[in-house]
C-alpha cells in the first residue's frame, strides 16, 4: 500500500473540522425542508388506511372543487412507468387496483397552501373492499397462503433494476431464498444449544422528514432538489415514471437530516415531479412526522432459529440456522438484506460445517429495506446469543469461547471466501474485556430522574458481543464512484474544487473529500461542489462505502491532476505539499500556483474496488464481498429486577477502522452507531398489529436521548487493508451490529432470563 503523506493542515489522518458543523449547531444549515421557490405550490398525499384492500373507485371531484387546488392526480395520471423499485420494479407510484400496506399512496394534490392541500386530501373519497391482511411471514411461506402480490397489475416479477444483480425470484410470497452450505450439513457434536430469536421492526428515526422541491423546466423536464442517499438511482427511477429521458430529470442534493438507509428508496420524488409538470409551477412536499413513518422503509423484523454444535473444549463444529425476514409489501432491498443475513450468519467465527437458509418474505406489513447494519444486525443478535448459551453449557468464559473460534486473516467464510485483510476478532474481544470495569456508581439508577429506586432490587450485569459486516456492494454488482477534481489559481493561490454526486447524509463525507484533496494536492483551500447529477454516479451513501469508494475516486482524480502538474513542472515523479511541487528527493521545484498559472487542470475518473462474484444459488459459495469490518462491545447495565427497568451504565467498544481518515469523526460514528444499537436492545420498535402501525410518532416510538446514553470508551485500531484507499475500512455500520447483543447479554447476566427477543421490555424481565 502506498500512502501519500502531507503536512498540509486538515489532511488525511487529521480531525479536520466539518464545514457544515457550525451551521448545523446554530440552526443556520439549510435542510431540504427549508427549500423555497417563488410561486411554488404545496403537495400532499392521500394514503390508504388499510393494509390490504381492493380499490373500487376514487372520487376526486370534491378535492378539485376546493379553491386553491391546482391538481389532483391518481394512478391513471402517471405519465410513464407505473412502478419503480430499488432492486425489483414492483412498487406502484400510486396505488391502482389494490393497496398492500397501511399508508400506501393513492392520490396526490397540489395547492397554494399546505393546509389547503391537506384539506383537499381529506375530501378525496376512496371506495375500498377491505381484505384480510397477510401479516405473519412464516405463515406466508406455507403452501396455500394468500398471495400479497396476486393482483396482476403490480406483478413483482415485472422487471429488475439496479443496484442489485438480477436475482431469481421465488414464487408466491417468497422474495428471495439464500442457502449457504459448507462441509457436512448433517454434522453432529457432543454439546448442542438451540434457540429461537426475534427482532422487532426498528425505524431509522432520522430527524429530517422526507421533503423536496420539484421545479418544471423550459425543456419539458424537471429539476428536483431532494434529500436522498443516491442521486443517480433516484434519477433513473423518476425519469422512467415520468416518461422522460434521464437528461431531462436533473437532481441536486438538498440538505439531508439523517438517513441510515431509509432514503435509499423513493418517497415523494415522483409525486412532486408529477405535480410540478402538471401545474407548470414549482411544487414542494414535506411529510409530517407521522407520515414519515409510513413514507419510508424500516429494518426487517426477523425470526431466527439457530443450532450450534461444539466439542467439549469449545471448538465450533457446526451451525445450522433458518432466518425469516419480513420484507413487508414490496421488495426494496430485501434480496440484498437476505444475502447479508445468510453470508454473515455464523458471525466472525471459523465454522467447518454450515447450513443456513435465509428467506425474505412479502407480507402486508410496512415495507422494509435498508437500515444501518443491513441484515447483519438480525443475524448477530441470534448468533451472539447462541455463543453465550454455548459458553454457559460448556462452563467457559464467553470471551474466551469467542476468541477460541475467532476468524483470522487467511480464514474462510461460510461462503468459501478467503479473508484477505486483517481480522483482529480475538484482539478486539480481549481489548474490551481488559479495559477497566465500569465505575461502581452511576449518574442515575434504572428509572433515571424518575427516582423509582434507591438501589434496592438493582443488579449489575456485564455482557459481550462482536459482529461482522461486509463493506461496499456485493455479489458482482458494478460498484463504482465518479469524481471530478479541478486545480486552479485564484488570487495567486492554488485551490481545488471537488465535484461528486456522493450524498452527504450527516456522516462527514464533505469533510473527507476535502481532506483527501488537501493530502494529494498539497493545497489548503478545497471546495466541495454541491452533489448533483451533472457528474457521474457516486453510488449510494450506504453499505459503509462512501469513504472507500468516493474517497477512492477523489484520490484517483487528484493523482491524475498531480501527474499533469509533474509533467508541466518537468519532474517525472514527486509530491505536492504546502502549495509547492517537490521532486522525488523532496526538493522544492516550483510553486504550485506558478505551474498551474492561468490554465486550470481538471480530471474526471471512476474508481472501482476489486471485483466480487455472485453466490452459487444452490450452495451460497462465492467471493461475494469486498471487505469485512469488525467491532466488539462490552456493555455494563444496572437492572431493577422488580420493575424491569434497565440503565446502561457504560459501553466499551473496540473497532478496527483500517485508517482513521478523520479520527474525531470515526469516534462520532462509533458512538452514534452504538446509540442505535442500544435503542434496538431496549426501546425502539414500530408496533404493528394486524398490519396497522400503532405508534407512528416520537411520542410513542422511543429513541435514546442524552439521558439514556452511557459514557462510551472507544478503542480504535488501525490495521490497514491492503486493497483499500489509505488502508481504510468502512466504519458506520459495525457499532450498531454488536452493541445490541452486548446490552442484552448484560441484562441476561443480571437477571438470568433468556431474553430471546429485542427490544427487551420490562415484562420480559419481571414476567
Amino acid at each position: 500500500m502506498t500512502t501519500t503523506v502531507s503536512t498540509t493542515r486538515g489532511g488525511v489522518g487529521d480531525s479536520a473540522l466539518r464545514p457544515d458543523g457550525t451551521l448545523k449547531v446554530t440552526g443556520e444549515f439549510a435542510f431540504s425542508s427549508d427549500l423555497y421557490a417563488d410561486d411554488m405550490l404545496w403537495g400532499a398525499t392521500l394514503r390508504s388506511p388499510h393494509p390490504r384492500a381492493l380499490i373500487r373507485s376514487v372520487d376526486i371531484g370534491a378535492a378539485l372543487a376546493l379553491p386553491g387546488v391546482y391538481a389532483v392526480l391518481t394512478a391513471d395520471d402517471v405519465p410513464g412507468e407505473r412502478r419503480y423499485g430499488l432492486e425489483v420494479v414492483d412498487q406502484p407510484v400510486l396505488a391502482g387496483r389494490s393497496v398492500r400496506y397501511q399508508g400506501e399512496p393513492v392520490a396526490i394534490v397540489a395547492a397554494d397552501h399546505p393546509e389547503t392541500a391537506r384539506r383537499a386530501v381529506a375530501r378525496i373519497t376512496v371506495d375500498y373492499e377491505v381484505l384480510a391482511p397477510v401479516t405473519d411471514p412464516e405463515a406466508a411461506l406455507a403452501p396455500g397462503a394468500p398471495q400479497v402480490h396476486e393482483d396482476a397489475d403490480d406483478d413483482p416479477r415485472a422487471g429488475h433494476s439496479e443496484p442489485g444483480p438480477d436475482q431469481p425470484l421465488g414464487t408466491g410470497n417468497l422474495t428471495r431464498h439464500v442457502p449457504v452450505r459448507r462441509g457436512d450439513p448433517a454434522a453432529t457434536a457432543p454439546v448442542v444449544v438451540a434457540g429461537r430469536y426475534e427482532i422487532g421492526m426498528q425505524d431509522q428515526a432520522f430527524l429530517g422528514v422526507e421533503s423536496g422541491l420539484a421545479v418544471p423546466a423550459e425543456d419539458g423536464g424537471v429539476d428536483l432538489y431532494i434529500a436522498t442517499q443516491w442521486l443517480h438511482v433516484d434519477q433513473k427511477q423518476v425519469a422512467a415514471c415520468l416518461g422522460l429521458p434521464a437528461d431531462k430529470v436533473r437532481l441536486t442534493l438538498a440538505g439531508v437530516g439523517g438517513a441510515f438507509g431509509a432514503r435509499e428508496d423513493l418517497s415523494m420524488q415522483v409525486h412532486a415531479s408529477m405535480l410540478a409538470l402538471r401545474t407548470g409551477r414549482p411544487v414542494k412536499m414535506v411529510y409530517s412526522r407521522e407520515e414519515s413513518f409510513f413514507g419510508h422503509v424500516h429494518r426487517h423484523p426477523a425470526v431466527l432459529h439457530y443450532e450450534h454444535g461444539a466439542d467439549t473444549d469449545g471448538t465450533l463444529v457446526y451451525v445450522r440456522a433458518r432466518i425469516v425476514l419480513d420484507g413487508g409489501a414490496y421488495t426494496s432491498s430485501t434480496p440484498a438484506v437476505v444475502a447479508n443475513a445468510a453470508t454473515l450468519g455464523v458471525g466472525p467465527y471459523t465454522v467447518p460445517n454450515v447450513a443456513i437458509d435465509a428467506y425474505g418474505v412479502y407480507t402486508n406489513n410496512p415495507p422494509c429495506g435498508a437500515m444501518r447494519g443491513f441484515g447483519a444486525v438480525q443475524a448477530c443478535f441470534a448468533y451472539e446469543s447462541q455463543m453465550d448459551a454455548l459458553a454457559a453449557a460448556l462452563g467457559m468464559d464467553p470471551v474466551e469461547l469467542r476468541a477460541r473460534n475467532a476468524l483470522t486473516t487467511g480464514g474462510l467464510m461460510p461462503t468459501g471466501q478467503l479473508v484477505e485483510g486483517p481480522a483482529p476478532v480475538a484482539e478486539l474481544l480481549r481489548r474490551v474485556r481488559d479495559l477497566p470495569p465500569a465505575p461502581a456508581g452511576a449518574d442515575f439508577l434504572p428509572g433515571g430522574v424518575a427516582n423509582t429506586t434507591r438501589g434496592e432490587g438493582v443488579v449489575r450485569g456485564v455482557g459481550y458481543a462482536i459482529g461482522i459486516k461486509n463493506v461496499c456492494f456485493s455479489e458482482g454488482f458494478d460498484d463504482y464512484s465518479t469524481a471530478r477534481v479541478r486545480l486552479e489559481v485564484i488570487n495567486g493561490r492554488a485551490v481545488a474544487l471537488v465535484h461528486t454526486a456522493a450524498a452527504e447524509v450527516g456522516q462527514g463525507l464533505v469533510t473527507v473529500q476535502q481532506q483527501i484533496a488537501r493530502t494529494e494536492l498539497g493545497v489548503d483551500q478545497v471546495t466541495v461542489a454541491t452533489a448533483d447529477t451533472r457528474v457521474g454516479s457516486a453510488g449510494s451513501s450506504s453499505a459503509s462505502r462512501q469513504t472507500y469508494m468516493t474517497g477512492g475516486a477523489v484520490r484517483a482524480a487528484c493523482r491524475l491532476v498531480a501527474d499533469r502538474v509533474y509533467a508541466r513542472a518537468g519532474v517525472p515523479e514527486g509530491r505536492l505539499r504546502d502549495g509547492a511541487v517537490l521532486d522525488a528527493s523532496g526538493a522544492v521545484v516550483a510553486s504550485l500556483a506558478d505551474v498551474v498559472g492561468d490554465d486550470p487542470i481538471e480530471q474526471t475518473t471512476e474508481y472501482r474496488h476489486r471485483p466480487t462474484s455472485p453466490l452459487d444459488p444452490e450452495t451460497g459459495q462465492g467471493d461475494a464481498h469486498v471487505q469485512y469490518a469488525f467491532a466488539a462491545h462490552r456493555a455494563t447495565v444496572d437492572v431493577d429486577v422488580e420493575l424491569g427497568l434497565v440503565k446502561v451504565v457504560e459501553i466499551a467498544t473496540a473497532q478496527d477502522v483500517g485508517k482513521a481518515v478523520n479520527p474525531q469523526a470515526v469516534v462520532g460514528q462509533i458512538q452514534g452507531g452504538t446509540a442505535q444499537g442500544i435503542g434496538l436492545a431496549l426501546m425502539e420498535e414500530i408496533q404493528v398489529v394486524d398490519g396497522l402501525v400503532r405508534n407512528p410518532s416520537f411520542t410513542d416510538y422511543l429513541i435514546p436521548t442524552i439521558l439514556d446514553m452511557p459514557p462510551t470508551r472507544v478503542d480504535v485500531l488501525e490495521l490497514a487493508d491492503p486493497h483499500s484507499p489509505y488502508g481504510l475500512r468502512g466504519v458506520g455500520e459495525p457499532p450498531t451490529i454488536s452493541s445490541t447483543p452486548a446490552v442484552v447479554a448484560a441484562i441476561r447476566a443480571a437477571t438470568g432470563r433468556p431474553l430471546p427477543r429485542v427490544p427487551v421490555r420490562p415484562e420480559h424481565i419481571v414476567g
